[in-house]
């Protein structure tokens, strides 16, 4: 497993117990996580702005993404890649399940090429397959 502290110092982050805390919790789980679900499983141990202020520093230093979700929650997962991969997508195909409710990032599985019309412009794509996940089949 990686350590959180590496993980920290290679985005070229300082280490805070919040910081160390949240990656802790991605480790862990290794699903999405809404800002609520990290309030709730760091039991206020941080308030809430300091919550949403390092998702935002991890978001612009690249090392979560945004996951697609039907929730209407933003939920957030730990990238799979190092620091050095500049050139990585984000995008992949997430998979809910309808028993458990947990998101998770496919890493292997590629998204299907779209041909868009002329004079459209892509900016980004999502995918999210809904079933049973292996834990719950």
């Amino acid at each position: 497993m990686m350590n959180p502290n590496s993980i920290l110092q290679s985005h070229k982050l300082r280490v805070t117990d919040c910081r160390l805390e949240i990656i802790q919790e991605f480790l862990n789980k290794n699903i999405a996580l809404s800002h609520s679900d990290l309030e709730e499983t760091l039991n206020n141990q941080f308030d809430r702005v300091t919550i949403y202020r390092t998702l935002k520093t991890f978001l612009d230093k690249d090392l979560i993404h945004k996951v697609l979700d039907d929730s209407g929650a933003t939920k957030y997962a730990l990238c799979a890649h190092g620091e050095s991969d500049h050139d990585h997508s984000h995008e992949h195909v997430h998979f809910k399940c309808e028993v458990c409710g947990e998101t998770t990032c496919l890493e292997d599985v590629s998204l299907p090429q779209v041909k868009l019309p002329k004079g459209f412009e892509k900016k980004e794509m999502n995918l999210l397959v809904q079933g049973v996940c292996e834990k719950c089949h």
